[in-house]
């Protein structure tokens, strides 16, 4: 949905996701089909889906922490690509070249625009009634490096990213995302130490205007960041690693609920954090204790978290392992239950002003105090190496979240002295909730030679309880399956076939009760409603999150031919099938007009790329 992020009962908000130390805060493009990140580029991805270390802050349910390479610090190089979808370019090489052995300078940049709004009138004109595809996005990422031969090394980068969607007389959405930051790593020479420091800053802003309906949905925020890290290496097969970090972010948001009462804030918030890890292998054991400690400043609140990782290896072939912890975020977002399908998020930081008093499923009431969100999270799991190319991994986990802060839906009244005898709950902008997500994962893996297969089930559910009554999230999604295969063929493996299948039961959503014809009372307390006739149309929504969209289903394959040429160079022709059986898969609905938009037809594509 509109290329947001769901992570075992998280909000796309409470997952962070770090580019070389820098937030993303839309890590996918709306067209839900490629992401922000270049992969020419990605040097490592490391996902914690909850249960992670105390080096992590700042968010209540994982964590995604992609780190890009340097540029070639030896010679040019660079990499070029076109196909129906989009194009993009890669471009490397020295800054400057040094006589000592893996020391000196270099720069990589890369740049992606989608094509589908050019190409798809005429390749694709059966999609959307012939009017073409309107996704478009731009990313632009660039990064220098100077390395020494120690292992020491100094990085600036910058990135831009924009996204928009614009369906005619249905919906209009689009986001821009730009910012740049400094990272170095030194390595003493004389100490068993890393020091890792970095300063980066960001903006993102966010618009969505819904054709014959509410007011625009708007939403912007802009930090900074600025931490370091130091790893001590034991001698017993331990480290300790710690830091501290600095950070600071504003941000702007309006949005409506479903009573059509406007919610506008700004926010100024820091945040100071510090923690510690301790690793150590002792035996059959891996033992990862941790502690953070978060605090907030402008609530004001300090938050302990403490952080605990163990990992047994029982036999060569069978492990089990456990991961928990407490974790806390100053961030908060919203999101319209008028929307069939959620593609607007607003980002703000923990409201100060909630509800006085908050009624616990349990019937007892509790104060809140502020916004602050927070969960315990604890994981088990087993990894079983069924034979030299068959593994087996099971993970059961369960999130509680104590304290949620979301958009209030029952807001009635404004917050003003005028309705001060009226409940807290039907008069604040925010208000806190509770909930809880579990599930199990099952992963089936197979890895010989030419062939790799690799199958996910998951069983996940999530609810939340606003005080009232416990209600399905809108990303509840409780079976999902994910079955990829590739196959290389030919001497030198040059032929590669890719299929991947996905499967996912229905979404919550809030349906239409009915409409009727609303009043603005333009004269005020005098208006004759009797015989006024207004064109201000009221809809009757029904229960919360009560009815499901269909299921979301789609097959794609890929086959790929690489040929090698005698000057090192590489050409690869890639011919794929997207939606290979053309399933309907809603993208969006306007609940006024019912207009309906599905994500990719069936598309088939050419593409080519050149690697020199």
């Amino acid at each position: 949905q509109g290329g947001q992020l769901y992570v075992r009962g998280g909000t796309p908000i409470q997952n962070k996701i770090l580019l070389d130390g820098m937030t993303i805060y839309n890590p996918f493009h709306s067209i839900g089909f490629f992401s922000v990140f270049e992969t020419e580029l990605v040097k490592s991805a490391d996902i914690y889906t909850g249960g992670f270390s105390a080096e992590y802050g700042g968010r209540i349910s994982s964590i995604m922490d992609i780190t890009y390479r340097d540029g070639n610090m030896k010679k040019f190089a660079g990499k070029v690509s076109a196909s129906p979808f989009m194009g993009k370019a890669v471009l490397e090489g020295p800054l400057f070249k040094s006589k000592e052995p893996g020391s000196g300078g270099s720069f990589i940049v890369s740049a992606k625009h989608s094509l589908l709004e050019y190409t798809s009138r005429d390749l694709y004109p059966y999609a959307n009634n012939g009017d073409g595809l309107p996704f478009a996005f731009t990313d632009i990422y660039g990064k220098a490096t100077i390395k020494s031969k120690e292992g020491s090394k100094f990085s600036a980068f910058g990135f831009s990213n924009n996204d928009a969607v614009n369906y005619t007389n249905i919906a209009d959405l689009n986001w821009q995302s730009y910012g740049g930051g400094l990272n170095f790593t030194l390595v003493p020479s004389s100490n068993p130490v890393i020091i890792k420091g970095h300063l980066n800053a960001s903006n993102y802003e966010i618009f969505f205007q819904e054709e014959n309906g509410s007011a625009p949905r708007t939403s912007s925020i802009a930090g900074f960041d600025l931490g370091f890290d130091f790893t001590y290496f034991l001698k017993n097969q331990s480290e300790v690693t710690y830091g501290i970090n600095i950070g600071g972010f504003s941000t702007d948001f309006r949005t409506v609920n479903e009573a059509d009462r406007v919610i506008q804030r700004e926010n100024y918030n820091t945040e100071v954090s510090g923690y510690i890890n301790y690793r150590l292998v002792k035996g059959l054991w891996v033992i990862n204790p941790g502690f953070r400690v978060q605090a907030y400043p402008s609530v004001p609140a300090v938050i302990p978290e403490p952080k605990l990782a163990l990992k047994f290896n029982a036999t060569e072939d069978f492990r089990l392992k456990f991961s928990g912890g407490y974790y806390s975020q100053n961030f908060t977002s919203a999101a319209s239950d008028r929307d069939v399908v959620t593609l607007f998020y607003g980002f703000l930081g923990a409201p100060s002003d909630v509800q006085s008093s908050f009624t616990k499923p349990t019937g007892e009431k509790v104060d809140p105090r502020n916004g602050i969100q927070t969960s315990w999270h604890g994981i088990v799991g087993a990894e079983y190496d069924l034979s030299r190319y068959w593994s087996l991994n099971i993970e059961g986990y369960y999130k509680y979240f104590p304290k949620l802060t979301n958009i209030n839906v029952n807001k009635l009244y404004d917050d003003v002295a005028e309705f001060q005898h009226i409940d807290d709950v039907y008069k604040k902008d925010f208000l806190v909730e509770s909930g809880y997500a579990m599930g199990v994962d099952v992963l089936l893996e197979y890895s010989k030679d030419r062939l790799f297969l690799w199958g996910v089930y998951s069983l996940g559910k999530t609810e939340r309880w606003d005080g009232f009554t416990y209600y399905p999230p809108v990303f509840d999604r409780r079976h999902n399956i994910n079955l990829v295969g590739s196959y290389t063929f030919l001497k030198d493996k040059s032929l590669e076939i890719n299929l991947r299948w996905n499967f996912g039961t229905g979404l919550p959503f809030t349906p239409t009760q009915g409409y009727y014809q609303g009043e603005t009372f333009g004269d005020g307390v005098t208006t004759d409603y009797t015989t006024s006739n207004t064109e201000e149309l009221s809809i009757l929504l029904g229960d919360l999150n009560s009815a499901r969209l269909p299921t979301y289903h789609r097959f794609d394959v890929t086959v790929k031919k690489r040929f090698e040429f005698d000057n090192k160079t590489l050409m690869e022709i890639t011919v794929g099938v997207t939606n290979i059986y053309d399933r309907e898969n809603i993208f969006y609905v306007n609940r006024v007009t019912n207009d309906k938009i599905y994500q990719l037809p069936i598309l088939p594509s050419l593409g080519l790329s050149y690697k020199f």
